[in-house]
């Protein structure tokens, strides 16, 4: 399995630094920036447009830089656009939160979802993480989490970074994350707009890129609904798509998103299990992952050893866990 990540801990060291040089300003260069897609027309049939984005940073130029973790795994350019921020802050304590997931909070638009799935409007990344919110308004957000798998079946896990603002340092399955409330990613038909939500968010917190993850091997297997404080202030309530994968891949991490990555069998991870209920090592697993593992996933393991995991999927069943 060339270049692919052992079961061993990656170290993250190497990613510090190192913009690549500037590249020249194009109108192609615009076309491709997803920060810059936002929309104005009814929820039932978004469009996008290129204008100004939610960007609570007071930036005062137009700024192109090149970087591996744009959200477009299509283009490594990323803009910066001067623009009062559309959500105002909650409180004074915002203003420590980490730059780059301070940005993501007010950019990214959320799909707001009742419980049967039906899409109802959308919201910031920022009031939908909000649990003042969450319980006022039951605000609810259409989510993914990927369980990426290699040719040995062993599931890749990550270790959220220090810096997230909900479930810091915790270990989770892969990847996890929110299809934004764009075109690309509001498409129904055969879940293609969580595909594809669930092959950008790879490329931008592992470094997967989207020619190792081709669109129609992300297998839904089914979908829940839970809620989880994260602490006094922040907290998620998610319909939650569950995406399986087995492709070796190489994974470069993003130190925004992530801390650390490791592969595991099924033994390790049962290990892992009983290391967090024990509270050894300060370990940690998200509510979600923790859900999905009592719930299904050793179940599914058998379905990825055998090849026949489409056997598994039920799609029209809303799980509501807690």
């Amino acid at each position: 399995m060339s270049g692919s990540v052992t079961s061993s801990f990656l170290s993250l060291t190497s990613r510090a630094g190192g913009l690549v040089s500037t590249p020249k300003f194009s109108i192609q260069n615009l076309r491709n920036l997803n920060q810059l897609l936002v929309f104005s027309s009814p929820s039932s049939n978004p469009s996008p447009r290129i204008g100004y984005i939610r960007n609570p940073l007071p930036l005062c130029r137009f700024n192109l830089t090149t970087s591996p973790y744009s959200s477009s795994a299509s283009s490594s350019v990323v803009a910066n656009v001067s623009a009062a921020p559309s959500t105002t802050m909650g409180d004074v304590t915002d203003a420590g939160m980490d730059a780059v997931q301070r940005r993501l909070m007010f950019e990214d638009e959320c799909i707001l979802v009742d419980e049967n799935d039906k899409v109802v409007g959308h919201d910031s990344k920022y009031n939908c993480h909000l649990m003042e919110k969450i319980e006022s308004e039951n605000l609810l957000h259409r989510a993914f989490s990927v369980f990426l798998f290699n040719s040995k079946y062993e599931l890749l896990l990550q270790q959220r970074s220090s810096t997230k603002v909900t479930f810091p340092l915790v270990w989770t399955n892969t990847c996890c994350s929110h299809p934004l409330y764009r075109e690309s990613e509001l498409i129904e038909e055969n879940h293609l707009g969580v595909r594809n939500a669930a092959q950008r968010k790879l490329f931008d917190e592992l470094g997967i890129a989207a020619s190792d993850l081709p669109l129609n091997e992300f297998i839904p297997l089914g979908r829940i609904l839970y809620k989880a404080p994260s602490d006094g202030k922040w907290g998620e309530h998610e319909l939650d798509y569950l995406l399986f994968i087995v492709r070796d891949v190489n994974v470069n991490p993003n130190p925004d998103e992530v801390s650390s990555v490791r592969y595991v069998n099924r033994d390790q991870l049962r290990e892992l299990l009983q290391k967090a209920d024990a509270g050894e090592e300060g370990l940690k697993l998200s509510p979600w992952f923790r859900l999905v593992v009592d719930n299904f996933l050793f179940k599914w393991w058998n379905h990825v050893e055998k090849g026949t995991l489409q056997q598994a999927a039920d799609m029209k069943t809303i799980h509501k866990l807690s």
